[in-house]
């Protein structure tokens, strides 16, 4: 096994299931993988370890502004809870602010924080709806991720072109058909 020390045991854990594979972890190219595997999962996985108050800190400010904000096309990349296998795809937030805002830079890593877990997009969508709900009380809130599921596309049904679109929608993106309407529109997904 490879001589750096791992004080979480991943790097052990990584060499025990090349083994079960029927691999030999000591082989020229398989003796870093251990301590690879180890610290990629580490990064993958770092939404953990982000505190959601301190990411957020600092960047949210009063406002008078009461239309809606945007941002979409949001870089996302998760691990499924259910086979560990990637998902990518994009994310589109949008709210309307009631006398609070969140700087524009914030929003992308808060998916970030939320995609660096063990996820399913389901939740993935809600977690980030309600924070932003929680954090600035806007007159509502919507999220849309379009994702692509290495456990469907590699696995499973094989299915290579399928992707999933999930939504939360809360207050008035949820209980007016037009907010919701004109959303989905400026992010590309109408009816």
């Amino acid at each position: 096994m490879s001589t750096t020390t791992s004080t979480d045991g991943l790097e052990t854990l990584v060499y025990g299931m090349l083994e079960q594979l029927g691999e030999d972890p000591a082989r020229e190219g398989l003796e870093r993988t251990p301590h690879r595997v180890a610290k990629s999962m580490r990064q993958l996985t770092s939404g953990y370890r982000t505190d959601i108050d301190k990411l957020l800190n600092g960047a949210l400010f009063s406002v008078s502004y009461d239309e809606m904000v945007i941002v979409k096309d949001i870089e996302l990349f998760s691990l499924c809870e259910h086979h560990m296998l990637p998902f990518y795809g994009k994310a589109h937030i949008a709210y309307i602010p009631n006398a609070k805002v969140i700087g524009l830079s914030k929003l992308p890593r808060l998916v970030d924080a939320f995609a660096r877990r063990l996820q399913i997009q389901e939740r993935l969508t809600q977690q980030i709806a309600q924070v932003i709900q929680d954090k600035i009380n806007p007159q509502g809130v919507g999220v849309v991720i379009e994702a692509r599921h290495l456990c469907m596309m590699m696995r499973g049904v094989e299915k290579q072109h399928s992707s999933a679109v999930t939504s939360t929608m809360l207050g008035t993106f949820r209980d007016c058909a037009q907010t919701r309407e004109e959303f989905l529109s400026l992010v590309g997904r109408e009816r």
